[in-house]
């Protein structure tokens, strides 16, 4: 396993004090954003492509810091009933790829994007139940009209540009939320489709990580470290759905945390494990969106948590059997 972090929490820094912190605090690799959500703060992939000299300049301050690039990432909405945000996203996402090619990566973290009810619909639509008949129809058209159609071109197009793994963040709020949506898709569209594996979006949706690991077996294309801790009095009134502002943390039912502070070592340590046990010895790649502390000091205390229960070395002969 490789120590990574998600470079956009140092975007208020240029790439190579960014690089230079993070070789300083221990990681060993970067997760780089190049459009959609994460932004462009460091990599601007379709300015990349149009200066190649700039695509040189960052792996040479990569080589310098004795760092890998762990995936490119492009988190965004391609189809989006809004044909111009939709455009962007998807411009975004194909700009990625093709800078992937470009530096020899073959990862790409994204989202499966969410289409609205129907082809007149403006905004997203997603759906959580399956009645009235409306929500079930809508899953119909959402996933049968627009994602699958959308995701066997583009996914094609990843394959032939040497991106092997398209890691989908299952994310609420998106069609590919949890292991049975995401080998949905990968079924319908491709083997290069694969889970980026983010906890934080599945522990507050009650799903057991251990057992969505696996699920997910040789589906698991990346990791991505960041913690949920459940408020326990307010989920006991509330429930797990809440869409209380991010910043309302004393009211909601679950916020963001780092590493180890929404849950103990032992679990954190039963999800490197089981990654072992399913073939998976990738990036874990630290992700810090915790509004209670600082990213530098989410990030340091997440780099040494993850340096106590991550597995560095090959696990080598079984001398004793």
């Amino acid at each position: 396993m490789k120590l990574s972090v998600f470079a956009v929490l140092l975007q208020d820094r240029s790439f190579e004090e960014a690089c230079k912190y993070l070789h300083e605090a221990g990681a060993q690799a970067v997760e780089i954003g190049c459009g959609g959500f994460p932004g462009k703060a460091h990599c601007d992939a379709a300015d990349f492509l149009a200066h190649p000299e700039k695509i040189d300049q960052m792996l040479a301050t990569l080589k310098k810091y004795d760092l890998e690039i762990a995936a490119l990432s492009t988190h965004g909405n391609p189809v989006h009933p809004d044909k111009a945000v939709a455009k962007q996203f998807h411009d975004d996402f194909v700009a990625a790829v093709l800078l992937a090619e470009k530096m020899d990566v073959h990862t790409v973290v994204t989202f499966s994007g969410c289409p609205g009810g129907s082809p007149e619909d403006k905004t997203p639509n997603w759906v959580t139940c399956p009645w009235p008949d409306d929500y079930s129809n809508i899953l119909e058209y959402q996933w049968n009209e627009v994602l699958i159609p959308y995701w066997k071109k583009w996914a094609a197009f990843a394959k032939e540009h040497g991106v092997s793994k398209l890691a989908f963040e299952m994310h609420p709020g998106f069609c590919v939320y949890n292991p049975e949506t995401l080998l949905k898709l990968r079924a319908a569209c491709g083997d290069n489709i694969g889970a980026n594996f983010d906890p934080s979006h599945l522990f507050w949706q009650g799903i057991d990580p251990v057992a969505a690991l696996r699920a997910l077996g040789d589906a698991v294309y990346y990791f991505h470290a960041k913690d949920t801790k459940i408020d326990p009095i307010n989920s006991a009134v509330n429930g797990v759905l809440d869409t209380k502002h991010y910043g309302d943390e004393i009211h909601r039912s679950w916020i963001f945390r780092s590493v180890g502070y929404g849950h103990d070592y032992q679990v954190w340590k039963d999800m490197m494990s089981t990654l072992r046990l399913i073939g998976y010895d990738g990036p874990i790649s630290i992700e810090h969106e915790d509004s209670l502390m600082t990213p530098l000091e989410g990030l340091n205390k997440a780099i040494a948590f993850l340096k106590e229960v991550m597995m560095f070395e090959d696990r080598g002969a079984m001398w004793w059997a």
